[in-house]
């Protein structure tokens, strides 16, 4: 989500008509995006105040500005506070303002020249690639204790549904072949523009575009994965790989975080999943560390692992963010060293599985898209989202969706031929 709102900035900057460069210390503008769910990618920008207050001491009418999940959670400025290199500091649906802010402390740079009130419709300046991504939705209605994107990001807004399908036909007659749909809790789309048009009824539409070949979505809320949209699953465009984040496998645990689901449930959706698409690959997100998670709960979510047979997990160690609910109502009172262990010990289950798994797809065979070549090997993604690479020396099947039998398999890595 942040990739692709960083695109709607740059786009909305050539506007104006500057150029990219990749030379921090040399720009007129740097722009930073930020992210907030944990508290080691805030420490790094307060950490990078030295860095861009130097470039301020060689070039003073630098503008550094930042946006993103960390203005937009500082409701009361208390981070504004640690970034004395920043000049503009804003939430990212004010991007739409930044024209005006450029010209108040630079006006030979830009014109405030009228923009959209929407920043979901700047244009993107995008990366030339056979893979897009479009967000569908933003923020987020359901209120987990430890997460700020209700904060960060507001409550739940959806794109016009005639705005996703025009993004989507314009970058399909561009030559992308594989789009991947965005949104804080993306299953759960509802059109503002079609009365009774759903998350499924758009995954059913976008199927029947022509020239697209593969559709991904992420990240589906578990509480939003309804029978119709658990049998668009089954859809031919459908890549063979979903994405649930579950955070946790002990009831007492979701109970805390405010899930509003159980362990049971959530795998009753899985086994829904599996019947509808048997051998998708399933991909979730898990914490350890939560505040009041024993030892005993911790091996909760290692049964759960295994039942639910994931093929990949994103593990995090909890940390709190100011704000939240977990924040204000429990104590952070599982030590960092046990966090470490409790993670190292998922991670290690984990890594068993997602080789184990791999090793089952030797002489299959999967359709990958090549995304670039390496000296004389074609390296890209399979349908299950796993890497790939096989032998290959035709530089023009970059961009295609190619079928590749597997022939090896590491924990990272598919090897096909």
């Amino acid at each position: 989500m942040n990739k692709n709102d960083s695109e709607r900035i740059a786009g909305l900057l050539a506007s104006l008509g500057f150029v990219e460069t990749a030379e921090e210390a040399i720009a007129d503008v740097v722009i930073v995006n930020t992210c907030s769910v944990r508290q080691s990618a805030e420490d790094r920008l307060f950490g990078a105040q030295e860095k861009y207050l130097g470039y301020k001491k060689q070039k003073p009418d630098m503008i550094v500005a930042m946006t993103g999940c960390m203005p937009g959670r500082d409701k009361q400025g208390e981070l504004r506070k640690r970034l004395p290199a920043v000049d503009l500091y804003f939430p990212t649906s004010e991007m739409v303002h930044l024209p005006k802010w450029i010209v108040e402390l630079r006006p030979d740079l830009a014109n405030s020249a009228s923009l959209e009130d929407d920043y979901l419709k700047i244009h993107q300046l995008r990366v030339r690639s056979s893979q897009q991504y479009v967000t569908i939705q933003t923020g987020c209605n359901q209120y987990c204790t430890y997460c700020v994107v209700p904060y960060a990001r507001g409550l739940e807004r959806h794109r016009p549904t005639q705005d996703i399908l025009e993004e989507c036909r314009a970058l399909v007659e561009n030559g992308v072949v594989e789009i991947t749909l965005l949104g804080q809790t993306v299953n759960s789309y509802v059109s503002p523009d079609r009365h009774g048009y759903s998350f499924a009824n758009l995954l059913e539409e976008l199927n029947g575009l022509d020239g697209l070949e593969r559709l991904h979505w992420t990240a589906a809320h578990p509480n939003d994965m309804t029978d119709d949209v658990i049998a668009a699953l089954a859809l031919p465009k459908q890549i063979n790989y979903i994405h649930l984040p579950a955070q946790s496998g002990c009831n007492e645990v979701l109970r805390r975080m405010n899930r509003k689901y159980t362990r049971e449930q959530y795998l009753e959706k899985i086994a829904k999943i599996k019947a509808v698409r048997p051998g998708i690959a399933l991909g979730t997100d898990l914490i350890v560390g939560f505040s009041g998670e024993t030892s005993a709960q911790f091996e909760e979510p290692l049964s759960f692992y295994r039942e639910a047979d994931f093929d990949i997990s994103y593990n995090a160690q909890y940390s709190p963010r100011s704000g939240t609910l977990a924040a204000k109502l429990y104590q952070d009172d599982v030590s960092k060293e046990e966090k470490r262990e409790r993670w190292d010990e998922l991670q290690r289950l984990m890594e068993e599985v997602t080789l184990k798994k791999n090793r089952a797809l030797i002489g299959q065979t999967t359709s990958v898209l090549v995304e670039k070549m390496d000296r004389d090997m074609a390296n890209g993604h399979s349908s299950e989202m796993k890497s790939t690479r096989f032998p290959c020396t035709d530089g023009s099947l970059i961009g295609r969706v190619v079928p590749v039998r597997i022939t090896g398999a590491q924990t990272w890595m598919l090897l096909g031929a």
